[in-house]
């Protein structure tokens, strides 16, 4: 009896030094707050957060990602311009190093505009807190995909690596919702 009572102790030893793991090093639950990420994601979407992703390799663009905002507070965003990338939104449309890139993922917003409107209000990078002409190495120009509805790099200025958490690569609450982040 003694010795199953240590096999149980044992196995519940393992177990919670493996999730701590687990929770510490690879992958985090993070709840989203807000409608900064509509329609990609929205507010109490729950999503697993890949931690290792960026350890074995690094952001690229549009990933999804959670970063710490404030001491208190992280924010979930969207990855647009890269170390040394030129960025500026002109006429609505995304142009990286003077090339107009596509964003797919902006399509079902787009198309809740009237006439007129447009989901991205004119910028560049030089206008932004800090006022680079590119972004600098080991930073990242994040945006919310809710754009009219977004606190994000056009107000905080560039994010650098050590405030990424990791790249949201899961929702799987509520149950309709289940997906993988692209």
């Amino acid at each position: 009896m003694k010795k199953q009572w240590l096999d149980w102790i044992k196995a519940f030893v393992i177990a919670a030094v493996l999730a701590i793991i687990v929770r510490v090093f690879l992958f985090a639950p993070v709840v989203v707050e807000g409608p900064s990420m509509l329609s990609t994601l929205h507010s109490s979407d729950h999503l697993i957060v890949s931690k290792i992703n960026y350890t074995l390799g690094s952001p690229e663009r549009f990933d999804v990602v959670v970063f710490h905002a404030t001491e208190k507070k992280d924010y979930i965003k969207r990855i647009i311009g890269l170390p040394g990338d030129h960025v500026e939104y002109k006429n609505d449309k995304l142009y990286i190093n003077g090339e107009e890139v596509a964003e797919p993922f902006l399509n079902e917003n787009k198309e809740q505009l009237a006439a007129g409107q447009t989901l991205t209000d004119d910028f560049t990078i030089e206008q932004l807190p800090g006022g680079f002409e590119e972004v600098p190495a080991g930073h990242y120009l994040v945006l919310g995909d809710n754009r009219g509805n977004s606190t994000d790099s056009r107000m905080l200025g560039v994010i650098s690596d050590d405030q990424i958490v990791g790249e949201a690569v899961l929702s799987y609450w509520p149950l309709n919702r289940i997906e993988f982040i692209n």
